[in-house]
């Protein structure tokens, strides 16, 4: 007390005080008297000007700031009392028939199995009930929400912000973009805004509305941190949707509701959850969500030109790049589909499309873009670059189907044709005749098919599979085992083999390289 005392009659604050303390503490194993070592210090101290920190903001711009925060806060709360009338939960029934479950269920619904998510446990049966989001685009009762909410709903339920119920029917979904509409019988009801997703701008704000974990109406705020995410759900080989990417907090229960801009305008429909908690969440691109919903409130049928092949983008595979040498941009046909549009065509696996129509195509999404422009039935012409030679390929469109079937595996019996082992490439063949041909419905007749595949190999990594047909290696026709062993022989592995093969009427292709994989 008597320290404390001193220091306050020579005016030292408390700051000082702690200071001059911690100094006592050694001073005091020196048998120093406490008073006069205080007395000491505090005239030390008392020499010395006091410093009066001055602040690193100026006032007048704290408060200038102060105001610019309660501005953004009322702009949020704002977005809020502005969509949050139009937005609806959605609440379905379904059998609980413990049949498998769907294949969206992985990408929807990932996470711990809890009782809102009962999804994830592999030895329970799809739920009885579950919840969904969406939103208000007509006053009389015309409501977005995703396909996988509404899928194989017997009864659907539907609650407004106000508090009233109503039930709600299917009027159309279209699965390859996950979007849906259903009805409910009401008049003069709220709508959302429908904003515009191709000015949205990576960076801007962000907010999700929608039931996460049945919490009705909660509100989440993040940025849009990217745009054009196109490979996240695609559908038979098929990828059609630009997804938004947000950090808002997107959850299942969430799937269906509005992702909105500071201005509260629906700028996508929340969708395809990859985990939760993990800080990324997608939705649908509005534009899109309009064009597809305005179809299905309209009683038509979402129908989408085809070409029926499978493509991937020029330098995805270094082992394909180094064969194209000469080839700079474009997109690599990987499969052309049995009897698809392409099949009927000149198109060849290995052809690189540069061109659709005279417009250059760089990737796989854009290529698909500019063929989901055309009309079911459209002259397409594709420009290919093939063996360092420029070409022309008129294509005709066709419809693409709701499911490319796949051919069964109708297991080989190899032993009476001689097989030919090719070791170094982890491949064992036998040649093609007739009967296999015909006892396998097979469309071609000549070449070596493959009887076995060795685990690790080159060719396992090139996911060549028993009972492929093997028409070509580097380009030279394979007709029986003598002339897939010679060209074989010629074949540099170090460089690339490049297989021509024919997979239950698909044309395709591998390419085998020494170091690969």
């Amino acid at each position: 007390m008597d320290c404390e005392r001193t220091f306050a009659q020579a005016g030292i604050g408390r700051v000082q005080l702690n200071i001059a303390c911690s100094l006592l503490s050694k001073f005091q194993p020196m048998r120093l008297s406490i008073l006069t070592t205080c007395v000491a210090i505090s005239t030390s101290f008392a020499a010395q000007p006091e410093v009066v920190p001055t602040p690193t903001v100026p006032t007048a711009a704290a408060e200038a700031g102060k105001d610019v925060v309660h501005q953004l806060n009322n702009a949020f709360a704002k977005v809020f009392e502005i969509v949050a009338p139009s937005v609806v939960i959605i609440e379905i029934s379904k059998k609980n028939d413990g049949g498998e479950s769907s294949p969206f269920d992985d990408l929807f619904f990932q996470g711990p199995p809890d009782e809102s998510n009962q999804r994830r446990n592999p030895n329970g049966f799809r739920p009885i009930q579950s919840e969904g989001s969406g939103f208000i685009v007509r006053p009389d009762g015309y409501v977005f929400t995703n396909f996988h909410v509404v899928e194989g709903a017997d009864k659907i339920d539907v609650k407004l912000r106000d508090g009233r119920e109503f039930p709600a029917r299917v009027v159309g979904t279209d699965e390859k973009t996950d979007i849906a509409v259903i009805k409910i019988d009401a008049k003069d009801l709220p709508i959302v805004q429908l904003g515009n997703s191709d000015s949205v701008r990576v960076g801007q704000f962000a907010f999700a509305i929608g039931a996460p974990f049945k919490l009705d109406y909660t509100f989440t705020y993040g940025v849009v941190s990217g745009k054009g995410r196109n490979k996240l759900l695609a559908t038979g080989g098929y990828s059609i949707s630009d997804y938004l990417q947000t950090d808002a907090s997107i959850n299942p229960g969430n799937s269906g509701g509005p992702l909105c801009d500071i201005d509260g305008k629906v700028i996508g429909m929340n969708t395809l959850i990859n985990g939760m908690n993990r800080g990324l969440g997608f939705a649908i691109p509005v534009n899109m969500a309009k064009e597809i919903g305005a179809e299905l409130i309209a009683g038509h049928k979402i129908v989408r030109p085809w070409l029926g092949i499978r493509i991937e983008t020029l330098g995805d595979d270094s082992a394909i790049r180094d064969l194209l040498k000469g080839a700079d941009k474009g997109v690599v046909v990987r499969t052309v589909e049995a009897d698809a549009p392409a099949y009927k065509s000149n198109l060849r696996p290995f052809d690189v499309i540069t061109q659709v129509d005279g417009t250059p195509v760089e990737t796989d999404s854009q290529l698909q873009h500019e063929i989901l422009k055309k009309k079911i039935g459209q002259n397409v012409e594709l420009t290919v670059w093939r063996k360092g030679q420029t070409i022309k390929v008129p294509v005709k469109t066709g419809e693409l189907p709701n499911e490319i079937a796949r051919a069964s595996n109708e297991p080989i019996q190899p032993g009476q044709p001689k097989q030919e082992d090719a070791g170094k490439f982890g491949l064992q063949v036998q040649e093609l005749n007739k009967e296999v041909a015909e006892r396998l419905h097979l469309s071609v007749q000549q070449g070596v098919i493959v009887t076995d595949v060795a685990d690790n190999s080159l060719a396992a990594q090139q996911d060549i599979q028993r009972e492929d047909i093997i028409t070509e290696v580097d380009g030279k026709p394979v007709t029986n085992i003598q002339s897939f062993r010679e060209a074989l022989n010629k074949a540099d592995p170090r460089r690339g083999v490049l297989l021509y093969l024919d997979r239950k009427g698909n044309k395709t292709f591998a390419v085998l390289k020494a170091g690969a994989g």
